[in-house]
Order: C-alpha cells, then structure tokens, then sequence
C-alpha cells in the first residue's frame, strides 16, 4: 500500500512546477523582510514559517532584510528584536543579516537610470496636490504639469534633492507610466521622497530614501531572490513590482501573494500597538497581553506552538478570521506535554484536618508529569493545616458537585481522602475554615479504606506555602473584531480585566523556577515564570487556561 502524498498547497504547487521547468535554475531563495519600526506579532510568525518553512522544505535559502527606509520611525532595538524573535521561533537566516540600505546606493543608481530612459521625473506638486490628481478607480488621474521636465532638469534636481538643497515636500521622484491605468499604483506613483532623519544605519548621509514599493522589489532582483512571498494586501502592487525590474531589464524574481493571518480578538496594526504601549495600556512590546511575539514568550507561549499553530492554519489566497482559540489550543497541546505539573492555590480557604497529628509534616511523592514519566517525581509536604481553592467548598452544593460540601467527600491529590464535618465562620457569615477527616489509610497509591471519592482537589500545605505573585492574563480586547467597528475606537473595546494579580499560596519547588521556566498549576492553568521573578520575589504569568473559558460567551 503507498503512503498517500501530502496535499500541496498552491505556493508550493508553484515552486514545484518552477523547479520542474528549471526556473531560477532549480533555486529556492525567499526572503523575510520587516521594517524595523515596532516588534513582530503573531501575523509575522505565520510569514516567517511560510518563507523560512519553504527554504528549508526545498533545501534552499531565506534572507533576513530589513527594510529600513523610513529613518523617521525605525530604531535599532526594533532591529535586535526582530532578531532574536527569529532565533527564538527557531529559525536561522542565510549568512548575514541585510538591508535596504545597503542597497542605497544601487537604488538611488536605478533611479538616475530611469531618469536617463525618460521613465521618472521630479515633481514639485504637494502631497495634496498629487493624491487630487491621481483620480478614482472609475475616473483617469490627470498628468502632472513636471511630467514633461527634460532629462537633464530631472537629472539636476535629482541630485540636489540628495545634496539636501530641499525641504521634505518640496518635490518627489515619481516614475512615469499612466495616469489612466485601471490599477491606482501604476498612475505615476512616488519612488523617492525628501527625508531629513537621521538614519540607524547610514547617520546622516542621505536626505533622499526610497519608497517601499521601489526599495523592494529592487532589493529582491539584487538578493536573487527566486520566490518574493508577500501577504495579499500586496497583489495591487505587483504590477509595479514588476514595472520598475522590467523597466531596467533586471534580474526578475516571482512575487506571490498569500492571505495575512487575522485572529478574532486581536489587532495586528503595528500603529495600533504602539498606541497601546505610548498610552501606557500595556507594559511595553513585550506586555503578555500583547499579540507580539515578544509579549507571547514572555506570557509562556513556546516556540513549537507557534509553529505549529502557523502549519495547522495553512497557506490561503483568501483572507479570513482564525478563532483565537486555534492558537490558545495549539498552547495547551504542546504545555501539556513538557510541563511539570505543580500545586498552587490562588484563592485560598483554609483546611484543618482535626484528627491529622499536631506538628507532624509527611513527605508525599508525586509525578511530575504524567506525559514524561522519566521527569520523576518531586516531594511535597503534607501537613494538618492546608489551604484549598475557595470555589472547591460549597454550603449548599448541588448534586453534581463533585467537591467539598458538609459531609461530603474527596480525595486530596497524592495525599489521603476527606470528609467535611463542619466550617467556621466569621462575623459576617463567610466560611473562613473547613473542619474535616481524614482516612489514615486512604494513602494515594496505598489505598485500602474502600472508600470512594469522586473528586479530587488540590491543596498546599500552610505551614511550607510561599508566597508568589501571580498574574491573571486574559484577552486585551472583549470584542471580537475591535478594529472593525466604523463608528467607534479599538481602544473602546478593552477587557477591563485582562489582567489581575493576586498573592497565591504555592508549593515550596516554585522557588527554584527561574524565568521562563513553565509549569501546569493543577486544575487552574499553564504558568510560566516571568522575566522579572526570582526566588525572593517570585512572579508567575498566567499562559493560557487549562480549557477555552470563552467559548460559551462566544455561543450566546
């Protein structure tokens, strides 16, 4: 019986039938290239799975290049973030890491070349005045009144725009193709501006920087590129993308367009997100609510997860929403194989067990993971006094609540079986103590009581608990679509409970976690510990729940 071969999808058909054809001579080169101006979010994971993905599938190869062309808005701690976003998602970039501006001066060369065929011009019109001109989809744009400037005037104020003799705005680079064409970006669109900022890289050299859509395409012809893989927005751009190489006869790579990845729940404009960081509605890039990939591996998110996530979502040509909690699964399905399972109470009640010796403390062994029974097993100590969660005790529980109630019974996870005989209260009437017994030999693992129980809690002992900070992190938004409402902000839509912090009462092992270190708390959720913890204060960020606690809202 053969094994049936995996479907393709249509990127991949197409690289196969170029390498069947021996186009680009039977190469695979793609290229993942960001502009430095905000951190990575989960949009530009599922880009750098498909362009590194595709590279490695094919035994090929993928550049990292920044397309660093807008001095004004990118920084170089956006660079090394992006960097060791990569390197984090467990990709690695063909040789050195580029940019466009080491091409400036290729570029500015294929301008002059352009001028020199009659095929670009120097405008003087405004901004303004250029987007009135252009037209409408239905109605041809009308030509400049520069359009007709002769070669050596566009050659002369070309080179005095990179001189700096000009404010920003006073005239731009437009390459002349037809101001009736049906596709708005072939009407003489601008390829070069005035920009007085200082540059990361370059400092102060240039006074003239390309635009996107001449830096790029450009930059690919350069690289050798074979497969220029870009998110649909880009299709209208292709023809562009492919006027300005054919124009100077170059080196033509195949740009290809996929759909972007768009999550309920999330925004994805890199503008947007810095709103949120500049407003102080998050803690900067890396803020766990944040959909960056930074935010995502401090909340606890591995890697493989991401990726995986990315695979499972597939290569489309069509946009369309992905459900949050495709990705919030892919989290659990990986944590819960590689997690060390740990008891930690975030709303503690407290337990006496009134016929448990005074003073006597029992070291009980439990599994750290029954996924990976070769991680072992870790000693817990067990005493008379414990704290249980708050919501495990009901006064008046119904019958299918399988906790702890007047007499009713449970076992204590690796530990011995209870009954509730009776509660204290406070002066208002709230439980503030649980009294119950126990069963000396209703041992986990050594059990001979006969008594069953159907619910199982978890507990900490009070006399070795510590004191860690743990933060409860949920959705940012509580609207699915918070960008898509016409008449309101996204900034309308927050969950104002998108985080909570709290003093839980852990095991004495969470001591030892050190930053990153991840961990199921039993029955409450995946931990991870922040950047920010050690031993002496002890920090714990909520990942993600042990089930989708949104899907009934999502339901109604």
């Amino acid at each position: 019986m053969t094994e049936e071969k995996k479907s393709l999808n249509f990127i991949e058909q197409i690289i196969e039938k170029d390498l069947e054809t021996g186009k680009f001579d039977g190469r695979v080169h793609t290229r993942f290239p960001p502009e430095p101006n905000g951190f990575l979010h989960i949009g530009h994971a599922k880009s750098i799975c498909l362009n590194f993905g595709i590279a490695t599938q094919y035994a090929g190869k993928t550049n990292l290049r920044f397309d660093d062309t807008n001095p004004s808005k990118e920084e170089q701690r956006y660079v090394d973030a992006i960097r060791e976003d990569i390197q984090w998602l467990g990709f690695e970039w063909n040789e050195d890491v580029l940019f466009a501006s080491d091409y400036f001066n290729n570029l500015y060369d294929y301008a002059v070349r352009l001028i020199k065929l009659g095929k670009a011009y120097i405008d003087d019109s405004t901004a303004e005045e250029i987007a009135a001109s252009k037209g409408t989809p239905t109605v041809p744009g009308k030509e400049s009144p520069f359009r007709n400037r002769s070669v050596e005037e566009n050659l002369d104020l070309f080179e005095r725009m990179k001189k700096g003799e000009f404010d920003e705005g006073a005239k731009v680079l437009r390459v002349k193709i037809d101001m009736a064409h049906p596709n708005m970006h072939m009407r003489d669109p601008v390829v070069y501006r005035i920009k007085k900022a200082h540059h990361h890289r370059t400092g102060d050299d240039w006074n003239i920087y390309p635009m996107y859509d001449f830096a790029h395409g450009y930059s690919d012809s350069i690289e050798g590129i074979t497969h220029s893989l870009c998110t649909l927005e880009f299709e209208v751009h292709r023809p562009l993308y492919d006027w300005l190489i054919d124009a100077l006869d170059l080196y033509h790579p195949q740009q290809i367009e996929f759909a972007r990845l768009n999550l309920n729940y999330t925004i994805m404009s890199k503008r947007k997100l810095l709103q949120l960081v500049q407003e102080g509605v998050v803690n900067g890039w890396d803020d766990p609510r944040m959909p960056t990939i930074s935010g995502m591996r401090r909340r606890g998110y591995t890697p493989e997860s991401i990726r995986n996530f990315a695979t499972g979502v597939g290569i489309a040509k069509r946009e369309n929403i992905i459900d949050i909690s495709r990705l919030e699964h892919s989290v659990r399905q990986h944590l819960n194989k590689i997690t060390p399972r740990v008891m930690a109470v975030l709303n503690p009640l407290r337990l006496v067990i009134t016929n448990y010796p005074e003073g006597k403390t029992e070291e009980l062994s439990l599994i750290n993971n029954p996924e990976m029974p070769e991680e072992g097993e870790r000693v817990l100590p067990f005493s008379r006094d414990l704290y249980i969660e708050r919501e495990d005790f009901m006064e008046d529980p119904p019958k299918k609540f399988f906790r702890l109630g007047p007499g009713r019974t449970v076992r204590l996870k690796g530990a011995y079986i209870i009954t509730c005989d009776g509660m204290v209260k406070d002066d208002d009437g709230n439980v503030i103590e649980l009294r119950c017994t126990y069963y000396p030999d209703s041992k986990s693992g050594e059990d001979t009581s006969g008594i069953k129980a159907k619910g199982v809690l978890h507990w900490v002992s009070i006399d070795h608990a510590k004191d860690v900070e743990v933060r409860l992190y949920d959705r940012l938004f509580n609207d699915e679509a918070p960008d898509g409402h016409k008449d309101k902000s996204f900034m309308d839509f927050l969950n104002p409970d998108s985080l909570k912090i709290i003093t839980a009462k852990a095991e004495p092992s969470l001591l030892n976690a050190k930053p990153g270190d991840k961990f199921q708390f039993m029955r409450k959720g995946y931990f991870c510990a922040d950047l920010d913890s050690t031993s002496e204060n002890p920090i714990f960020n909520r990942t993600v729940t042990l089930r989708d606690g949104w899907a009934k809202a999502r339901k109604k």
